[in-house]
């Protein structure tokens, strides 16, 4: 049999990436953590956890971490949640989905005010990483594969375009050669974003020699804004900035649709697929 008080440390040293933050969170000490993790790892003759900076979950600790979660699922529906605590809901959602009808659809599920969200921002085709490691109960992301126990429900479609100011476009000649824009500053939000590379691959040229990272999708809007580079905005997140000429396609206009999908567990409570249903009916609504 498991030990579930084990598991927990393990999934606290997981969603944490830390032995010190996750005995913050158990109310435990840090030695209280290693010695559980030992005593898991010892019961099962092989490591959960990599001692690394932070640690990094093996294939069995993950497995087990999003057993976990299933579990803790199973729990919710069988608890009767209004008269417990809040439900803590943790989600991974893409920034832009953050930034433009992702709070308003929370607000519509009826049961919102149980809930205490926790929502992790990942770019688009990374948050899903958490979701298969049992890290979260939902994933908002553009991948329509679910992972193991998982399903998925489909959002709609987030637009996007190539967008900067018209001084910029002036600047770099961008609509006379869309050439030009290979050696203009590029706006990315990190490292992972490859929307931007997407775009000039289908106007037949390579990656941008030069980028601006800006971890932030409302920043990333105010550099467009401000001159200093191009970039794949969310048209939902621009359509005031677009109706004032504030913001121009830089070249031939060029629209990304990228297919968003809510990604939850097979074993998810009442609760929980109340909150997916209202999320779906906003998404509708607001999504092309």
């Amino acid at each position: 049999m498991l030990d579930y008080r084990l598991l927990e440390a393990l999934s606290a040293v997981i969603e944490t990436g830390g032995f010190e933050k996750a005995a913050q969170k158990l109310h435990i000490t840090q030695s209280a953590v290693s010695q559980r993790i030992r005593q898991l790892e010892h019961r099962l003759g092989q490591p959960v956890v990599l001692r690394r900076s932070p640690p990094v979950a093996t294939a069995l600790g993950r497995r087990l971490n999003n057993h976990l979660q299933q579990v803790k699922q199973l729990e919710l529906g069988l608890l009767d949640e209004a008269q417990g605590e809040p439900l803590k809901v943790r989600v991974t959602v893409n920034a832009d989905s953050m930034a433009t009808w992702l709070a308003q659809a929370l607000a519509a599920c009826p049961l919102s005010h149980q809930m205490d969200f926790d929502l992790v921002v990942e770019d688009q085709e990374v948050g899903l990483g958490r979701m298969r490691n049992g890290e979260v109960m939902a994933c908002i992301c553009a991948e329509a594969q679910p992972v193991n126990g998982g399903a998925v429900s489909p959002l709609g479609v987030l637009r996007y375009r190539a967008l900067a100011s018209p001084a910029f476009v002036e600047h770099y000649q961008t609509r006379i050669d869309t050439a030009r824009l290979v050696d203009a500053p590029c706006l990315i939000f990190n490292c992972d974003d490859r929307l931007q590379h997407q775009f000039l691959e289908v106007q037949g040229l390579p990656p941008p020699a030069r980028q601006h990272r800006v971890p932030s999708s409302e920043g990333f809007v105010r550099m467009a804004l401000q001159g200093l580079g191009y970039g794949m905005l969310p048209e939902l997140q621009v359509e005031e900035y677009l109706a004032n000429g504030r913001l121009v396609d830089v070249g031939p206009e060029f629209i990304l649709d990228v297919p968003l999908y809510w990604h939850f567990w097979q074993t998810e409570s009442a609760s929980l697929t109340a909150l997916r249903h209202a999320v779906m009916d906003y998404a509708g609504q607001v999504l092309v």
